[in-house]
């Protein structure tokens, strides 16, 4: 049986749908050295369709481990168990937005998306300044990213067992849109 991850991201842009998103465009590389694959979705909750939020979900296969999983696919005829966590790939969401004027409090917020995202869902905030030429407006963006691990089993033959993730992503995204206004001029 073949590994066929394409599909498996075609169903999971219908299933980002069924958790309140709107997908907008979709981007598939293929490095032509290693066959390293890699997918990111360009996803926004759709009570935020004007903005000012984007999330980017991304996933990065190793060519090695698809062999590996198809090998396995191959050998047994039933769907196989993954114990030992030999095929985890990993999901990452990354929320954008506009430049800060008024940047929130790293520590709050962090607690707060950490409540939010739970166990199942680590999420990192940094705030990132850089300067623009000859010191002009100094420019303020945050950084927030989620990771989460999956099994290849899970992926393909279980796909709503990131039902919980979408659900914790939602709410991180409606929060960040909540509060965007009062960080952004651009809201």
């Amino acid at each position: 049986m073949a590994v066929d991850v394409a599909s498996t991201i075609t169903y999971l842009k219908d299933h980002a749908i069924e958790h309140g998103f709107h997908v907008h465009d979709e981007r598939h590389f293929v490095e032509t050295f290693t066959l390293r694959q890699a997918w990111e979705i360009d996803v926004h909750p759709a009570e935020a369709c004007a903005g000012p939020l984007d999330l980017h979900i991304s996933l990065d296969v190793d060519p090695r481990l698809l062999l590996k999983f198809e090998d396995v696919l191959n050998d047994h005829p039933d769907i196989p168990e993954d114990p030992d966590g030999d095929y985890v790939v990993t999901f990452y969401f990354n929320w954008a937005l506009p430049p800060m004027q008024r940047p929130p409090d790293l520590i709050v917020l962090s607690a707060e998306l950490a409540g939010m995202g739970g166990i199942d869902l680590p999420i990192e905030v940094r705030s990132v300044r850089s300067m623009g030429a000859l010191f002009e407006a100094e420019d303020e963006r945050l950084s927030v990213v989620g990771a989460v691990d999956r099994s290849l089993v899970d992926v393909m033959f279980r796909q709503d067992s990131l039902c919980d993730v979408l659900d914790r992503v939602h709410e991180v995204s409606m929060y960040m849109v909540e509060h965007a206004e009062s960080w952004t001029d651009d809201a």
